[in-house]
C-alpha cells in the first residue's frame, strides 16, 4: 500500500511547518510500502514557498504543488490528480499527527477491505483541538472532541477509486466550509461505509481566542453559510437540512439562547475580555459560538430567500 497524505494550505506558515515534520517521522509497517506528502499551496502570500524551497532536503517526502488562489475543494482535487498512491489521506495543514498515525489508517483500511472483501470504505482517525502551540501533542483528548461527522478532511485515508467513483471535491465550494461533507454525502450514497480509527491521531491547532479574530470569525460564518446553501440545492434533505442548521428547530434554538440576539458580539465583549484576560479563552470562544451560531443560521436563511 503507497499513501499519498494531500494536503491543502493557505498562509499557514508556522504550523504547517510543525505538520510536515510530523509526517517525516512515521513509524512505518506493514501493509505500507511508501508514502508521499502531496502539499498544494493555494496562493499563499506569506513566505510558505520559499521556506519550503529552503529546506525540501530537510521533507525528502514533500512534493510542492502550487495553484492560484482557489479554495480547499480545487486544491485538493488537483492533489488527487497529482498523487501517486493507490491511498489517498487528507489532512489539514494545521494538523499535527502523531507518529503512528499513517500506520494506523493503514492497518485499519486493509483489515476493513479484508473483513468485506472490497474496498468501499473510509478510515476516520481522531482529531483533538488545541491551542498549545509549542507542544500541540500535549493537549489530552476532551469531550468535545468528538466528531459525528460522516466524512471529514481533518483526518481520513481512502481507496483512491473509490474516491474518483464519487467525483472528488466540488469546485463550486470556493468559500469556507461544507466540501468535504458534502463529498461524504456522495460517499453515503455509494453505500462506502465509515470506519473509526481513534488510533490515527491529530492534533487540530486553533490559536487561543483574540478579540481581534471577531470579525474574521464572523466572516466565516458567513462564508460558512453560502456554502450551506450551496450544498442544501445539491443535496436537499432532511439530513442536509440538520447538518447545515437550515430548520426553524436550529433558528428557534439560537435566538433563545442569544436572548433574540442580545447576547451578541459586541454586548459580550467586556466578558469575554475578562475571560481571556484571566486565562480562560477556550470558555470565552464557547460562550461567542452562541451569537456566531446564530448569526451563520440567520445569514443561511437569508442566502436561502434571496435565490429563491
Amino acid at each position: 500500500m503507497f499513501l499519498s497524505v494531500v494536503i491543502p494550505t493557505y498562509n499557514r506558515l508556522p504550523i504547517l511547518q510543525k505538520c510536515l515534520q510530523a509526517l517525516e517521522q512515521q513509524d512505518l509497517a506493514a501493509p505500507i510500502t511508501g508514502y508521499e506528502v502531496v502539499l498544494v499551496d493555494d496562493g499563499s502570500t506569506d513566505a510558505t514557498v520559499s521556506w519550503l524551497h529552503e529546506h525540501g532536503a530537510d521533507l525528502p517526502h514533500l512534493r510542492l504543488i502550487q495553484q492560484e488562489h482557489g479554495g480547499p475543494a480545487e486544491g485538493r482535487n488537483r492533489g488527487v490528480t497529482q498523487a501517486r498512491g493507490d491511498v489517498i489521506v487528507f489532512i489539514d495543514s494545521d494538523l499535527v499527527v502523531t507518529p503512528s498515525f499513517l500506520r494506523c489508517h493503514a492497518q485499519a483500511l486493509e483489515r476493513r477491505w479484508r473483513q468485506r472483501g472490497h474496498r468501499r470504505c473510509f478510515t476516520y482517525g481522531a482529531v483533538v483541538n488545541t491551542a498549545r502551540f509549542e507542544d500541540p501533542t500535549s493537549e489530552p483528548h476532551k469531550l468535545q472532541d468528538l466528531s459525528f461527522a460522516y466524512f471529514a478532511t481533518g483526518n481520513v485515508a481512502i481507496d483512491r477509486q473509490v474516491l474518483e467513483q464519487a467525483g472528488l471535491f466540488d469546485t463550486r465550494f470556493r468559500l469556507y466550509g461544507w466540501e468535504d461533507l458534502e463529498l461524504g454525502e456522495r460517499l453515503r450514497q455509494l453505500g462506502v461505509e465509515l470506519v473509526r480509527c481513534p488510533e490515527a491521531v491529530g492534533y487540530h491547532w486553533h490559536p487561543a481566542l483574540r478579540l481581534e479574530q471577531i470579525p474574521d470569525l464572523i466572516r466565516v460564518e458567513r462564508e460558512r453559510a453560502k456554502m450551506g446553501w450551496v450544498f442544501y440545492l445539491k443535496h436537499p434533505t432532511r439530513r442536509v437540512r440538520f447538518i447545515i442548521q437550515y430548520t426553524w428547530l436550529h433558528r428557534l434554538l439560537w435566538e433563545l439562547l442569544t436572548l433574540g440576539g442580545l447576547l451578541n458580539e459586541h454586548s459580550l465583549r467586556p466578558l469575554l475580555a475578562w475571560l481571556i484576560r484571566k486565562g480562560h479563552p477556550g470558555l470565552a470562544m464557547e460562550l461567542l459560538r452562541l451569537p456566531l451560531n446564530r448569526l451563520g443560521v440567520r445569514a443561511l436563511h437569508a442566502e436561502a430567500h434571496s435565490t429563491i
